[in-house]
């Protein structure tokens, strides 16, 4: 066992302020550790440090029930909410935010600060009172806007976008089971940083990982597959609370759970407690020797609560889940030792948080003096962090440049170009990672000379290679952790029709414009032999009807190249980069016009000769043969290559008219995949060449040509039509 070094030392640090930061880096310093106030000017100092005070039962048992009656009053206020974690959960706040959390409530943003994951995101009223009560810049103000439009207290916890900013959020959730994946994605990634920055002489990555999940999380699949992969990894430093409140939404737990949880944690290869979750000295003994021990194996403390604590009319029911407690709410306050006054926080917890504040500055002064020997004994990883930090890329003209051209005479598939193109991508972005869920043989997107990651043989945490094993659910939830982490580019790979089984997380990345990259193979029914089952003619549609996702289908090695590009210097959101099996022909054109015009969304590839008389358009393989009917359709065929119609979408008008100028109605689009999608640019009078059914076993040309996917098929349609 190797014990972490304990908050130590006072320092001065003024009272709770109302502060909203702004991540706007001006020099490392301040990335790393230091930021100014958006909304209230700098944080005021205290001229002299108070005493270091230890937290009593009696501070953190005030403060717990204050956290109760904070929750009992906003969700009363919005006449909606989960009432039962909040309460029942409301010690083990206590103790994480009174006594145990390294973090600092003034730098929310603080690298090596210990990150909390409300898993159960539907008890959201749980971190927004203790944000609140610790010091965050979430006023009382917005603590009583809860779940009202346009507040920093949403319904669910929010990771900070344009749409929200609540400090002190680390993931977005409340679809279940999401938030522990994540809190493993992120354990990951601070393996990785760890290994990747800390020296012997100076240790700048320390932290945990800490998540609260209840039995609703544990359910989940996904949860157990991330879990797996945490053991399997030996991820110590993350913690799992496992609020054990045996209820679930519709009934007790015990009608929907028979198996033994801790048990099952155990066989995966976690250390496992039980306590009494109301016992604040159980509490810190259990989160203190999980913080302390460093033995290869992730902690779940599993926690003995009654939901709905302080309610004693419904506790200990699912009928505490909900908000079927309000009605309670005034009986409940005065049995909780609340005044009549709503949002009631005591002198003495203001001062209790005040003085914690001071505490944890020491620690957070003292990693600063390390931070900047580190950084003087080590400035090219000072570099390398400080761009992780801001998130810095090569642009578009760069790694277009770096990114050599293909031979125009090879014909390959485009995940064989991907893994080309990777390399390079690999090399000019050193904190690009990727993985795949057991198919980097086939996805091809394997870092060549990056290594492994992991704790095993052959493997170090250091590797840029991540080996997820059958799971893709979490390895699409591990990706959206390492996003939050926010110090590395990721992507993830299978084949495309599994990318069903990750859709869970693609939308919560989308939603919270997290730049995750996926590498999706084996696009269409061009697969061939595998038959139906591995045949995707409705995901690549399925993946565009979601907001804020970039899908794209290249049509060559060039466009694949220009795919990747558009993926890494993509900062608001997940790209899915769509890549064929089968060999595809390189398509006219040079190829910086081919790369510019997927950063496009869609161009021209042929231009037609005379005047204009019909548009055919489509996208990945088969814009080869969009290109070859066109030839035999002879003058006045425009051919466009739209990779991605998101990108195309977000173009100007102008440009939008320029490739697809209205006053030319005849238009085709061809694509093997199902159909409704492109009559948005075909037009209703337009023409569609799809594929509306499933696939059937055969080789891939045999299917693609049966299923109408070919430049004869094309050119019969085109001629009984223009």
């Amino acid at each position: 066992m190797v014990a972490k070094a304990a908050f130590a030392g006072v320092a001065a640090m003024g009272v709770l302020g109302a502060h909203a930061f702004i991540p706007t880096p001006v020099s490392l310093s301040r990335v790393l550790g230091q930021r100014g106030s958006a909304r209230s000017g700098p944080v005021m100092m205290a001229t002299v440090a108070p005493e270091k005070v230890t937290a009593t039962p009696a501070d953190l048992n005030r403060a717990a029930n204050e956290a109760r009656g904070l929750a009992l009053d906003s969700i009363t206020a919005a006449h909606s909410g989960h009432l039962g974690l909040p309460l029942g959960a409301a010690d083990i706040g206590a103790v994480l935010w009174g006594k145990l959390l390294q973090h600092n409530p003034q730098d929310p943003q603080w690298i090596n600060r210990d990150r909390f994951i409300l898993s159960a995101g539907h008890g959201s009223m749980f971190i927004y009172s203790w944000l609140h009560l610790s010091g965050y810049a979430l006023p009382l103000e917005e603590v009583k806007k809860f779940r009202q439009h346009h507040s920093m207290t949403p319904g669910h916890p929010e990771f900070p976008s344009s749409e929200h900013n609540t400090p002190g959020i680390e993931s977005t959730t409340g679809p279940l089971g999401q938030g522990v994946s994540n809190a493993v994605g992120m354990a990951a990634a601070q393996k990785h940083a760890a290994a990747s920055y800390n020296t012997p002489q100076h240790t700048i990555f320390n932290s945990h990982i800490i998540t609260l999940a209840g039995d609703g999380c544990i359910q989940e699949g996904v949860a157990a597959e991330s879990a797996a992969f945490a053991a399997h990894e030996k991820l110590d430093n993350l913690i799992v609370l496992y609020d054990a409140n045996d209820v679930t939404l519709d009934a007790m737990a015990d009608r929907t759970q028979s198996e033994d949880v801790a048990m099952r944690y155990k066989a995966y290869g976690w250390d496992v407690v039980t306590i009494d979750g109301h016992d604040l000295v159980a509490i810190e003994k259990a989160i203190s020797d999980a913080k302390a021990t460093d033995n290869g194996k992730p902690k779940m403390i599993i926690c003995k609560t009654i939901i709905g604590k302080g309610i004693d009319e419904i506790a200990g029911t699912n009928a505490a889940h909900g908000e079927a407690g309000v009605k309670y709410c005034d009986d409940s306050r005065k049995r909780l030792g609340l005044p009549d006054e709503k949002w009631y926080v005591s002198p003495e917890t203001r001062s209790f948080f005040a003085n914690r504040q001071s505490e944890l500055k020491s620690e957070y002064d003292a990693w600063q003096k390390t931070f900047a020997e580190w950084k003087a004994a080590n400035p090219d990883k000072a570099k390398l962090l400080a761009d992780a930090v801001e998130k810095k890329v090569p642009s578009a003209e760069e790694l277009m440049k770096a990114i050599p051209e293909f031979d125009p005479s090879k014909n390959i598939a485009t995940r064989e170009a991907g893994s080309i193109v990777l390399q390079s991508v690999a090399a000019a972005v050193p904190n690009y990672l990727t993985g795949s869920a057991d198919l980097f043989g086939s996805t091809k997107n394997y870092i060549k000379n990056g290594g492994d990651f992991g704790n095993g043989e052959g493997k170090t945490y250091s590797g840029r290679n991540i080996l997820y094993g059958i799971r893709e659910h979490a390895m699409g939830s591990i990706l959206n952790g390492f996003a939050y982490f926010g110090l590395h580019r990721v992507s993830g790979a299978t084949f495309l029709v599994f990318a069903d089984y990750m859709r869970a997380p693609v939308r919560v990345a989308a939603l919270s414009e997290l730049p995750v990259g996926y590498i999706w193979t084996h696009d269409s029914i061009g697969v061939g032999e595998d038959g139906p089952t591995h045949q995707p003619v409705e995901t690549v549609s399925g993946l565009r009807v979601f907001p804020n996702v970039d899908v794209i289908r290249p049509a060559d090695s060039e466009e694949t190249a220009g795919a990747f590009v558009s993926s890494i210097v993509r900062k608001d959101g997940p790209t899915a980069l769509i890549l064929t099996r089968q060999n595809v022909n390189q398509l006219p054109g040079s190829a910086q016009e081919k790369r510019a015009g997927v950063l496009k969304g869609a161009y021209i590839i042929k231009k037609e000769s005379g005047p204009l008389k019909a548009i055919i358009m489509a996208s990945g393989s088969e814009v080869q043969h969009a290109v070859a009917a066109a030839e035999s359709l002879g003058d006045g065929i425009r051919v466009v290559s739209m990779p991605c119609m998101e990108i195309f979408d977000r173009q100007t008008p102008a440009y939008k008219e320029s490739i697809l100028p209205a006053a030319c109605r005849k238009r085709i689009a061809m694509e093997a995949g199902v159909t409704g999608l492109w009559y948005k640019y075909v037009g209703l009078d337009g023409k569609v060449i799809g594929v509306d059914r499933f696939g059937f076993s055969a080789p891939g040309p045999i299917v693609m040509k049966e299923l109408g996917m070919s430049a004869d098929n094309l050119v019969e349609q085109a001629k009984s039509y223009i």
